[in-house]
């Protein structure tokens, strides 16, 4: 059905001129510049795009990992520069997020393969999506305490 037939049809006036608008036309079309038109999305959403950006991101950590680790062949010396620059408390926070990224991206991968395979997946596709994210949470927790631990006594004093 064409757009001037569905308005039409919805007890909406077409158009009565090149440049005027009925009321109900005008109407509508500024409710949707006041709700705007921006697509939130659910949390299926938002899964699928994080997914995307934790695997971006763990494959260029693999990069940088391959060329640091070539610098061993090329200058032992330069490759011991590098691996010092890994000791700093800014590395530890990059690398408490790369395990996030990599615990996520392999939970969800799991999950994906079962709405993917099992033939009752999609039915649970959304509590799939929240006990990963308790999983997650669950083992990031104590994983992040364990990996800051070091570098916060550094930061803070302590043992």
């Amino acid at each position: 059905m064409s757009t001037t037939a569905s308005t039409a049809a919805e007890g909406v006036a077409p158009r009565q001129g090149a440049g005027s608008r009925t009321a109900g036309a005008s109407n509508r079309a500024g409710a949707s510049r006041r709700q705007g038109t921006f697509y939130r999305g659910d949390p299926g959403m938002w899964s699928w795009v994080l997914h995307r950006i934790t695997g971006v991101l763990t494959f260029f950590f693999l990069f940088v990992h391959v060329l640091d680790t070539a610098l061993v062949r090329v200058s032992p010396n330069t490759y011991n520069q590098v691996i010092e620059t890994y000791k700093t408390p800014i590395v530890n926070l990059l690398e408490v997020g790369l395990v996030g990224a990599v615990l996520y991206h392999a939970l969800n991968g799991i999950r994906v393969m079962l709405v993917d395979f099992w033939e009752k997946g999609p039915k649970y596709q959304k509590p799939m999506l929240w006990t990963i994210a308790v999983i997650w949470v669950a083992v990031m927790l104590p994983g992040a305490f364990f990996m800051l631990k070091r570098t916060v006594g550094i930061m803070f004093g302590g043992n």
